[in-house]
């Protein structure tokens, strides 16, 4: 029975380590494929799967504001969460998540370029964070949004639930890296005088390589690489043991 036991974690660890090292494969493609992309010029872009990097330009109608922060802002990301308990067991559940991306504008120093940020895998820094809890109410930004929600930070006896908010968001003159497609902008005016403004950055109908940041490329690559090592070591080392365990059986 032990000998059985032994057998199936091994099997279990070489299952873990193989998934640890395909996720690590993964980024590594990716990592190549970010720095074997030249960074273009936004004026000089040509269609196809293209790099930039610029400040974000806001379009003034489609601007929102954020959630928890109140802030004019192009995308938001957030989340609320809840601290429950159950027996001995505690966790966080989320209990209401949301985004929002909206159109807008990519300068740099050549001209400007519309992004669709829609189906785009966004990396941005969190900029917001509060826990309530006993004594501890949340900012009145955030009862507000949580009563247009209908959702309340009160428990019993109006005593205040452990709760945490978390809010990633995209501003205007926030500087980033994006990889996409330029294509035919569909918002084009009938009369324009500037090839880009018949261009936009949008996802490529067979290109999944989407990408919004708010790092540096070599910021970027970096991450990558430590991902990269870290879980394709891990993943190797899980199978390496897994094997060993595995070979008793024989």
């Amino acid at each position: 029975m032990i000998l059985e036991n032994t057998v199936i974690i091994g099997l279990f660890l070489i299952l873990i380590g193989i998934v640890f090292f395909a996720i690590g494969l993964y980024f590594y493609k990716k990592k190549h494929l970010i720095a074997d992309t030249p960074t273009s010029k936004i004026r000089s872009i040509a269609i196809g799967l293209v790099e930039i990097f610029g400040k974000v330009i806001p379009i003034q109608e489609r601007v929102v504001k954020s959630p928890f922060t109140d802030k004019d802002c192009v995308y938001y990301h957030f989340t609320i969460e809840e601290y429950r308990s159950n027996g001995k067991n505690s966790s966080w559940v989320t209990i209401k998540k949301g985004e929002q991306k909206n159109l807008f504008y990519l300068k740099d120093d050549t001209g400007m370029i519309l992004i669709d940020p829609t189906g785009a895998q966004i990396e941005a820094k969190q900029d917001f964070e509060y826990q309530s809890g006993l004594g501890r109410d949340p900012p009145e930004q955030v009862i507000r949004f949580l009563t247009a929600q209908n959702l309340t930070h009160e428990g019993f006896f109006g005593f205040n639930k452990t709760m945490r908010y978390r809010e990633t968001i995209i501003v205007p003159d926030d500087t980033l890296y994006i990889m996409g497609t330029a294509g035919e902008n569909p918002y084009k005016k009938e009369a324009t005088a500037h090839h880009v403004d018949s261009l936009m950055i949008q996802k490529g109908k067979h290109e999944k390589q989407y990408y919004i940041s708010d790092k540096p490329e070599k910021q970027m690559l970096t991450n990558l690489a430590f991902l990269i090592y870290g879980l394709g070591g891990c993943g190797i080392a899980f199978i390496i043991i897994g094997a060993i365990l595995s070979f008793q059986l024989i």
